[in-house]
């Protein structure tokens, strides 16, 4: 009876596993920036958001973030970087937070040429 127990038990968890794991996403976003600086608040703004892991590439202007989709989602992360002032790929960025920005930071993206 204790076998057929274990047995079942391990059953149960394989059957889960693959359902734990596939919470787990890895996406790209393209976000409008210039410099060094603009990753550090990009970067933070996902994380606040509830990313686990964000990188934004300053050459790419790609931004790379991993999350569980039960604690978050790619428009909530995306909203997110909006609110501090980059244009993201959906979002249009807050134009207050926008013109707060160091003036390094302040991109010619899709919109950024509009906001000057």
């Amino acid at each position: 009876m204790k076998l057929l127990k274990t047995i079942l038990a391990s059953l149960m968890l394989i059957a889960i596993a693959p359902q734990v794991q596939a919470q787990k996403v890895t996406e790209t976003i393209k976000v409008s920036g210039n410099c060094d600086m603009c990753a550090k608040k990009i970067e933070a703004a996902a994380t606040a958001a509830g990313a686990t892991r964000a990188k934004w590439d300053t050459d790419t202007k790609v931004l790379t973030v991993k999350y569980n989709s039960k604690n978050t989602s790619n428009a909530a992360i995306q909203k997110s970087i909006a609110a501090t002032g980059y244009d993201t790929e959906q979002y249009d960025g807050d134009m207050a937070a926008y013109n707060a920005l160091h003036g390094c930071c302040q991109y010619d993206g899709k919109r950024g040429a509009e906001k000057k």
